[in-house]
């Protein structure tokens, strides 16, 4: 009797996570594979004969407009990196080697700038250096002209001061786990601090500095926002590719999915090349003998600690200024200089679809990705399979593709005679969905890994259904991992702007969008109320998140 018995159990567990397997397969392939592939494919289109060709790419690849794109986006996305690791190493080592008061500030100020918005921080920037900023018209009252925010020099600063704490992150939690042993042979042998540092503790931590680093240089491509709002005639392959989208509105977007497939191919090659540079080398030690942390005195103590909150208050600059700028009075597009909640009020009669779209079209994807996370987590960690292996590579696809590609993507997709999404608020859903699964992913993986199987097996020898003891035994015990998956998918899919832009319209229009829209129609009052309301919602959501995760960092990175 055990031995039938226990068979059909097993037949039963086979039928149920295959079928969930083929149902999570077909989900990637529709919603993942085959609007990259569409992409792919139009790109070899050529838009006046419909015959297969690659003028798009030689069009791409010799025409100045294209090429200055192409190059002013590896230029502001290089610097950019080299920005963010300047600030973000020296940052790290100091928080992991010293002792700093209010470290844990530091790092809460880092993931506060790390999860708002690029294009608020941008549009910061404007109310400060733009051509009627505070600074500026602080420093024209002594006759100083200050330099312009406009340009490739902005779009720098901004990428440097919010990608950042990437790079520190990644690389102080490497650093409290080098082996001391290492540095103090350098010390005995004579070498100076500097020395120490450069030849020894930074190849050590060079994996988690260089994957900070190609994640500043990946989203410094793939950003839209920035370069749009302080580009000002300075064109990235971001902006050539939305404005291509809309010149090509009615129909092929060929040029528009050429330059997205550009961009995809950049973030692809960095991808490698860290990994081939990785390779070559190895960077393991023991994990014993950790670094002590040490107290400085004097003139470097005083130094070291305003270096450190210095970085995070210029980079919580931005915040700061749109959050002030809410609160003031407003006549028309200027500013009168009194205090108010006109901006809010404004808000409040003019947009409340946007706020309620934000919250209806992030809620619905959240809650897709929460069922869908459980499933696919428990597939990747429990049936190692070749199929199972291949769902956790494609886990890593949304984090290469830019937002615009994946719109375009869409939009070409799932524009076909009656199954028409387009302008509707499932294809909005649906991409958000998709772009932030991994983050639910991740993070259940995570919590899935410290639970030992044999919980589940003996709940399915009790005598439970494998979906019975999933959902009564595993769901259960992997909440923490859903419910911090489930934020940090909130605070990103509420944030979005470059794939709901090209995907809106009047009736799906959401915050950011407006927010844009109010930035580039000089309604800063507007911009900055809904800024703010933005950053409040991901404020609360940074705080659940430290509430459910033990390790601030790892939630985060």
């Amino acid at each position: 009797m055990t031995t039938p018995t226990l068979s059909r159990r097993i037949i039963r567990s086979l039928d149920f996570w295959t079928l969930t397997m083929v149902a999570i397969i077909v989900m990637l392939v529709v919603l993942l594979l085959l609007p990259i592939g569409r992409v792919f494919a139009l790109s070899f289109f050529d838009a006046r004969t419909g015959e297969l060709s690659l003028n798009n790419y030689i069009e791409v690849f010799t025409r100045n407009y294209y090429v200055n794109g192409l190059k002013n986006s590896l230029f502001v996305g290089f610097m950019g990196t080299l920005g963010a690791c300047v600030i973000g190493v020296p940052l790290a080592f100091f928080t992991a080697r010293y002792r700093i008061r209010g470290k844990a500030l530091i790092s809460t100020l880092a993931i506060l700038v790390l999860v708002a918005p690029p294009f608020i921080g941008a549009y910061a920037w404007i109310m400060m250096l733009g051509a009627n900023g505070f600074i500026t018209n602080f420093f024209a009252g002594f006759g100083i002209n200050t330099p312009t925010i406009f340009g490739a020099h902005g779009i720098i600063l901004v990428f440097t001061l919010k990608f950042f704490p990437f790079v520190y992150l990644m690389t102080q939690t490497a650093l409290n786990s080098v082996n001391k042993s290492f540095e103090d042979a350098a010390e005995n042998l004579g070498c100076s601090a500097w020395q120490r540092f450069y030849k020894i503790t930074l190849p050590l931590v060079f994996p988690a500095v260089s994957t900070g680093a190609i994640i500043c240089f990946v989203l410094s491509i793939a950003d839209f926002g920035t370069p749009a709002i302080l580009g000002r005639g300075f064109r990235t392959l971001s902006t050539i590719a939305f404005s291509a989208y809309t010149s090509e509105l009615g129909g092929t977007p060929t040029m528009a999915v050429t330059v997205s497939l550009v961009m995809m191919a950049i973030s692809i090659m960095a991808l490698f090349i860290q990994r081939a540079i990785l390779a070559k080398r190895r960077y393991a030690s023991s994990m014993t003998n950790r670094p002590v942390v040490q107290q400085l005195t004097g003139t470097s103590n005083v130094l070291v600690h305003l270096f450190c909150y210095a970085v995070v208050i210029i980079a919580m600059a931005p915040t700061i200024v749109v959050i002030y700028t809410s609160f003031l009075e407003t006549s028309g597009p200027v500013f009168t200089g009194n205090f108010g909640l006109n901006s809010y009020q404004r808000v409040l009669s003019h947009t409340p679809q946007a706020i309620y779209n934000s919250f209806k079209f992030a809620l619905m994807a959240v809650v897709l990705i929460t069922i869908v996370s459980a499933l696919v987590s428990y597939l990747i960690v429990r049936r190692e399979t070749a199929f199972s292996g291949t769902i956790d590579v494609l886990m890593m696809v949304p984090y290469l593709v830019p937002g615009v590609v994946m719109a375009i993507g869409f939009v070409t997709t799932f524009r076909m005679g009656w199954f028409d999404l387009t302008g509707t608020a499932t294809i909005i859903v649906l991409i958000l969905f998709i772009r932030r699964l991994p983050y639910g992913v991740r993070s259940t993986m995570t919590n899935l890994r410290q639970i030992k199987p044999s919980i589940e097996e003996a709940a399915v020898n009790l005598g439970a259904s494998p979906p019975r003891a999933f959902m009564q035994v595993t769901v259960p015990l992997i909440m923490p991992g859903l419910i911090v998956g489930a934020l940090m998918s909130f605070i990103t899919a509420i944030n979005e702007l470059s794939s709901t832009l090209i995907l809106y319209n009047s009736g799906t229009i959401t915050m950011p969008v407006r927010i844009y829209l109010a930035v580039l129609h000089g309604e800063f009052g507007l911009a900055a109320a809904l800024s703010t309301i933005l950053l409040v919602c991901t404020g609360i959501c940074v705080y659940a998140v430290f509430r459910f995760a033990e390790d601030r960092e790892s939630s985060f990175v």
